[in-house]
């Protein structure tokens, strides 16, 4: 088994188990972020007649943004663990 696909399969169980860490503290950080934007403790629901489309764009917007951010940093950071531990990158190219 090569270096790359070994580090791939120790990647997999890394990477679940971070991808789950990196939602919950997203959706926790973009609550907090929210709370001092939006003013209130929920974001807007799209389907809410009694918000408007800038607020709910927004909070759209920001709640991509930063799930997108702290997925990336986790994921990277795992993989880095991942290459260092097994002296190669876990990349999605086949052998």
């Amino acid at each position: 088994m090569t270096s790359a696909r070994t580090a791939r399969l120790a990647y997999k169980p890394v990477g679940l188990v971070l991808g789950m860490a990196a939602s919950a503290v997203s959706a926790a950080t973009f609550r907090q972020v929210w709370r001092r934007i939006g003013g209130t403790d929920q974001a807007p629901d799209a389907r809410d007649p009694n918000r408007d489309w800038v607020e709910v764009v927004l909070a759209a917007v920001l709640h991509g943004a930063i799930y997108a951010g702290l997925r990336a940093a986790v994921e990277r950071a795992g993989a880095a663990g991942v290459g260092r531990a097994v002296g190669a990158w876990p990349t999605h190219f086949t052998d």
